[in-house]
């Protein structure tokens, strides 16, 4: 009785989980049909789901010939390549001092970082700004990404991964005479690999996606990030929706690309995110 309630509970899980993927993926899968319609389509009634053929490539063409794309999506790969490994970096020695160090304040240092978790990024958007024109930073991929150098939330899920690193095993080497950066590199990294691929990912596509910073730091067309060039694609007759949907399907292509190589650390990582030293 108890064996066939439990599977009952599995399988409705199951099912609302499955529901709640394709809920999900979904304004994913009609952008990416959507790429394929002539304009024509889009003023179809009732609307149309799968376009009328595949073989549609002229809207590719036409967005890649209006704007270009290709320069824009270079910009972003830069600024996010750049704050991915700046925001990494900064974030495991960070954690990497929380959870081993022992010094005066720390819990209290440790809970206003986290307390940064919950100030809303717009706030700061003027101050920043004001800050990176000071410097002379604006139109250049640095002032694009420089605010993103510090993560509170990767600092946070890297410093609860560290922390289920026994005690016993860096005494050991220590002990062996390795000193702090030769165990964070030899030993701790490659026990936090899944959570650090994890977090990578996301901030990296966290930064891809980024609209308003990277607007309003560039003024010059040749160093806009994809997000922004894509409303370039717009025009004052209407929206240019088979365009629109074309370049952001080229836009989805180095996540899926990210996804595939890492995809199992990722799940490595989501399932290390849930033990908490």
């Amino acid at each position: 009785m108890r064996n066939k309630k439990e599977r009952a509970i599995s399988i409705i899980v199951t099912i609302i989980a499955v529901a709640l993927g394709c809920l999900i993926i979904l304004p994913v899968v009609y952008c990416i049909f959507g790429a394929f319609k002539a304009r024509v389509e889009f003023g179809n009634y009732p609307p149309t789901f799968l376009p009328e053929s595949f073989a549609n490539l002229d809207n590719f063409k036409e967005a890649l010939e209006k704007t270009p794309l290709l320069r824009f999506m270079m910009n972003s790969f830069i600024v996010s390549l750049m704050g991915t490994v700046a925001r990494m970096a900064f974030a495991v020695l960070a954690a990497y001092a929380f959870a081993f160090f022992d010094f005066r304040g720390k819990t209290v240092l440790f809970f206003v970082i986290l307390a940064t978790m919950m100030l809303p990024g717009d706030t700061l958007t003027i101050t920043n700004y004001l800050t990176v024109s000071r410097l002379n930073l604006l139109d250049t991929y640095l002032g694009m990404c420089i605010t993103s150098f510090v993560g509170a939330s990767q600092m946070f899920m890297l410093r609860q991964n560290f922390k289920t690193i026994p005690r016993e095993l860096r005494d050991a080497a220590f002990m062996d005479g390795c000193g702090h950066l030769r165990f964070l590199w030899s030993v701790v990294l490659p026990i936090g690999k899944p959570v650090l691929m994890t977090l990578s990912v996301q901030s990296f596509i966290n930064l891809w996606n980024a609209y308003l910073w990277p607007l309003l730091v560039t003024n010059r067309e040749e160093m806009r990030t994809v997000q922004v060039g894509i409303t370039m694609l717009t025009s004052v007759t209407g929206t240019n929706y088979h365009l629109i949907l074309a370049a952001v399907t080229l836009t989805l292509i180095p996540s899926f690309i990210l996804f595939v190589i890492l995809r199992r650390n990722i799940v490595k990582g989501m399932t290390a995110g849930a033990i908490v030293g």
